[in-house]
């Protein structure tokens, strides 16, 4: 099924995005769920695995170490994306969620050896690297392989498994970090080797997924993106016993393709081309960072300070967190397929934001017991993680294809600094836990930051639900030739 042409000036027209979006669901789009959806889990199973500290006594490291290490894993988080986003958009998204899983799997893997904590500390860094530069590759190749109408929900769903992984990662500590079972020099590096065992298997998969046809198609390979699509239409004809439909014409795009993107052109796009988009990316990210850091890194603190809860109790009572925080995208993602994006992006911050002031209240007053507030937190939650999740979903719509990981990493890295504050902030909140004045006011700064964050997307969101990538944004390579050169002189 033939759909390019060539023209003397080096632009092809192309059927590849439309004939990719009018695919049915097949076994092709469930390898591609799985073989890439399980960053997600392992980012979970990793912040899980090293914020239970198994190995502070056993390395002898002090309560500043062990804070330390997960601000080393964070920055090497936003290095990656930063790093690997401009990769994947120069390179292929296939080349580099291979090499980033990579550096995952070495990273955790090599630092489950650790006798000190500087070996400790460098190879979180490294499995940062790895885990940042797959929030980059993988949200634009699961976007880019997914048809249109499936896209949201999908993407959502797959954001949404971090939870399914920290609720991995939890379970396995208490049987791992048990004396009973192992010895404390063992049972905190058994953990570390969990996402390891688990990605070897993934990256195998990997390897049967294809680079993006959408990326070859604006990056002069157009031959290459002609045959992968070819290939999995006739998988899915072979699955599905029917012949596809032929794509009309009218659909067709006309690129020239673009080796690369400067940075001054991907300024002008971000910050003249987009103003709006930007500040609904950027808005969306850090607002859900916020709220998330804000709450997820001091509710231990909350249930001991305020509820009087044993610090070894209140793992038991993250696993209803968790758990909340899994179902909301599974549940609520096919609505922003079906009633929209925007629509469902405010209703989730709103619900999240209000069911959160509502506890702020109950709090105030002494009202609820340690109970009842978890159930008002995997409440607000079950809704925040659909809004968070499809946050990374619009940022990766809303921005042309040639930039579509570094815009990612961008706001991902902007949400991680925001991110990274607000635990400070709420912790001051809570003090020695004799006032709870503080942090009711810290809940309803965390509800009024949702509530902002959901108008700013009803607002001036875009309506994305159901159409092609390139009707929301059309590649820099469709707009003008002239890009090209300029994306040269600036790089």
């Amino acid at each position: 099924m033939a759909s390019a042409s060539g023209t003397r000036d080096g632009s092809v027209t192309s059927l590849v995005p439309a004939r990719m979006d009018r695919l049915p669901w097949t076994r092709f789009h469930w390898s591609v769920v799985v073989g890439l959806g399980v960053s997600w889990i392992l980012d979970g199973l990793e912040i899980q695995i090293v914020s239970n500290a198994g190995f502070k006594a056993d390395l002898g490291l002090s309560n500043q170490d062990v804070a330390s290490l997960g601000s080393i894993y964070l920055v090497g988080q936003v290095v990656g994306a930063l790093v690997f986003g401009r990769l994947s958009d120069k390179l292929g998204r296939r080349k580099l969620f291979i090499l980033t899983l990579a550096i995952y799997l070495i990273g955790s893997g090599v630092a489950g050896l650790a006798q000190d904590f500087w070996f400790l500390a460098v190879f979180r860094f490294v499995a940062g690297l790895g885990i940042g530069g797959e929030y980059a590759a993988i949200n634009s190749a699961i976007d880019e392989l997914i048809p249109a109408k499936y896209r949201g929900h999908v993407d959502i769903a797959i954001n949404g498994t971090y939870w399914g992984g920290a609720a991995l990662g939890a379970a396995a500590n208490i049987y791992l970090l048990d004396t009973a079972n192992f010895s404390e020099s063992i049972g905190w590096r058994i953990g570390f080797f969990l996402g390891p065992v688990l990605g070897i298997a993934i990256i195998f998969l990997r390897r049967h997924i294809p680079e993006s046809p959408r990326w070859l198609m604006t990056h002069g390979k157009e031959q290459e993106a002609e045959d992968t699509v070819a290939r999995i239409e006739a998988e899915v004809e072979k699955e599905s016993g029917t012949k596809l439909e032929p794509v009309p014409q009218s659909k067709a795009l006309t690129v020239t393709p673009m080796d690369n993107v400067g940075f001054l052109t991907i300024a002008r796009v971000l910050l003249k081309q987009y103003p709006t988009r930007t500040l609904v990316g950027a808005t969306m990210m850090i607002t859900q960072a916020f709220l998330y850091n804000a709450i997820f890194f001091t509710y231990a603190l909350v249930l001991t300070n305020f509820f009087g809860l044993k610090t070894a109790e209140t793992s038991i009572y993250f696993f209803p967190f968790a758990i909340g925080n899994l179902l909301g995208p599974i549940i609520l993602g096919r609505f922003f397929d079906t009633w929209g994006r925007r629509q469902m992006i405010f209703l989730t911050y709103l619900v999240s934001g209000l069911v959160l002031a509502t506890s702020a209240f109950l709090f105030r007053a002494d009202a609820i017991s340690a109970g009842v507030q978890v159930v008002f937190w995997c409440i607000s939650f079950f809704f925040a993680s659909a809004g968070a999740s499809s946050a990374y979903l619009t940022v990766s719509e809303i921005f042309p294809l040639e930039l579509r990981s570094q815009a990612i990493s961008y706001f991902f890295a902007l949400a991680q600094v925001f991110g990274a504050v607000a635990p400070l902030i709420y912790g001051a909140f809570i003090g020695d836990g004799s006032d709870r004045e503080p942090l009711f006011w810290g809940y309803l700064l965390g509800s009024a930051v949702m509530i902002i964050g959901g108008v700013v997307a009803l607002v001036f969101g875009v309506d994305a639900a159901r159409k092609g990538l390139e009707d929301i944004t059309q590649p820099l390579s469709v707009l003008t030739g002239k890009d090209s050169a300029e994306g040269k002189r600036n790089s």
